[in-house]
């Protein structure tokens, strides 16, 4: 993430600094497009920026702190926390209480709200929906129209994008390839996704030797689509 400093020295002429201020609480910057209550707190490294036609907004007591960065039409309001090296963008709602943080990135139209937390290297995108006491961590994505919401943790690189999870979708990581409970009846095993039973059809069989699977790890991950089908959603 570019400092202020950095940034500025790659803006085109009619978006120098004249075009930013510093807010008076916390002393970090916002670009003359975006809008800032006083009673949010931005800090020094923190940057808000409207861009070309967008219209960023934090407001209410958000925090937004660090070296994140809120742009774009995005919105942290409540008393929602932005810090770390995370970022806000595009249509991307954050509020109540909740907090993206380290170097997760939270776009498109999706929502953070509550007490969730979203932190890592995770990803919030497309109409995805984290909420309640939820936490999306580690390299996970949460996209689509997925729902998350409860005590549901998706952690690890798990990958969900579709159905409403109340609770943590079954997530293993295997010797070859992680195995997620990508959306209900789907099991995603690297990057294919096919309904539990094709798992333990031929044509799943074709696609490990294919993919160089050896006969142990046939077995292996044999095993881990069972478990899939008898406790999975």
């Amino acid at each position: 993430m570019k400092t202020f400093d950095e940034l500025n020295a790659k803006l085109s002429g009619n978006e120098k600094k004249c075009d930013w201020s510093q807010h008076p609480n916390g002393g970090g910057w916002i670009h003359k497009l975006a809008r800032v209550d006083s009673t949010a707190f931005v800090g020094s490294d923190a940057i808000v920026w409207g861009k070309v036609s967008g219209e960023a907004r934090v407001s209410g007591h958000a925090e937004v702190s660090g070296k994140a960065w809120v742009y774009d039409n995005a919105r942290v309001s409540g008393e929602a926390r932005v810090y770390g090296h995370a970022e806000v963008s595009g249509e991307a709602r954050v509020y109540g209480h909740a907090e993206v943080s380290g170097e997760a990135r939270v776009s498109g139209h999706a929502e953070v709200s509550g007490e969730a937390r979203v932190y890592d290297n995770a990803r919030v995108y497309d109409n995805a929906r984290v909420s309640g006491e939820a936490r999306v961590y580690g390299h996970a994505e949460v996209s689509g129209e997925a729902r998350v919401s409860g005590h549901a943790e998706v952690s690890g690189e798990a990958r969900v994008y579709s159905d409403a999870w109340e609770k943590s979708p079954l997530f293993i990581i295997g010797s070859r390839n992680s195995l997620c409970n990508a959306k209900h009846g789907y099991l995603q095993i690297g990057c294919r996704c096919e309904k539990f039973r094709w798992w333990l059809g031929k044509e799943a069989l074709k696609f490990a030797k294919e993919n160089n699977y050896t006969p142990d790890e046939i077995k292996e991950y044999r095993a881990y689509v069972k478990l899939f089908v008898a406790v999975g959603k």
